[in-house]
């Protein structure tokens, strides 16, 4: 099968069932979110975390080299290939992370907390959780991720549905950067860095003092601009650090 419609059918895959475990992590874990909510989790409006579709991708991609053995034992072998994932998953996560808070002045998660974190963006506590992550994908999801790829190969008009959801997703993405930039306006004219979580749980919060009704997969939307809020949140906001 042609390996672009198999790392395809994997974003598409990996985005989604993210999306699930961010959101139900927030429900019940989060420190963002102390009143214990539903909030959508994802940078986009929809039910999806590109991340993790990436994610998902890469974990495949490894996964496919545990014939080669780099290393004779295959229980350090296949410790090796944790290791891979959970350092691979470490720097998709920086990379995101930093051009988000570079470009953009939007920290889309915060470790600041977080013993032994850089920037506030990755952190030696997530990427354990990131190699745990690998081995049990490797032992649970891998095999049935190999059996989906078959059925795929003899289902192909379900690919239909693949390109059917990059489309929305192409969609989505230009629809949230536009948001982006409105953020990233607000940041460079306050000389502040925003928390995109910290903003959606806040507008949450709003929406209940206030007794609107809450838009699930519009997060950011509330009765009165997004400026608005912005300015009742502005005591929260991290100080962006001057450029020597």
């Amino acid at each position: 099968m042609n390996i672009l419609l198999v790392l395809a059918f994997l974003f598409f895959i990996g985005s989604i069932t993210g999306w699930i475990i961010e959101l139900l992590f927030r429900r019940f874990a989060s420190s963002s979110n102390p009143e214990r909510k539903w909030i959508n989790p994802g940078f986009c409006t929809g039910p999806y975390l590109p991340l993790y579709g990436c994610g998902l991708c890469l974990m495949f991609l490894i996964a496919s080299l545990e014939d080669t053995r780099f290393i004779s034992d295959p229980i350090w072998n296949k410790t090796a290939l944790f290791a891979v994932m959970a350092v691979s998953m470490t720097v998709i996560e920086y990379i995101a992370g930093y051009i988000s808070l570079r470009i953009s002045s939007v920290r889309l998660w915060d470790y600041s907390d977080e013993w032994g974190n850089v920037q506030g963006i990755i952190c030696p506590k997530f990427s354990l959780i990131w190699a745990v992550l690998g081995a049990a994908y490797y032992f649970l999801i891998h095999p049935h991720i190999l059996n989906a790829l078959t059925w795929l190969s003899n289902n192909l008009a379900f690919s239909f549905f693949i390109g059917l959801f990059f489309g929305c997703f192409i969609i989505d993405v230009i629809s949230s950067a536009q948001l982006v930039s409105k953020l990233k306006k607000y940041a460079d004219e306050n000389e502040v860095v925003l928390r995109y979580e910290h903003i959606k749980s806040h507008i949450r919060r709003l929406s209940d003092e206030r007794r609107q009704k809450y838009r699930f997969f519009y997060p950011f939307r509330l009765d009165g601009s997004i400026s608005e809020s912005l300015k009742e949140m502005r005591d929260s906001f991290e100080i962006r650090r001057k450029k020597k």
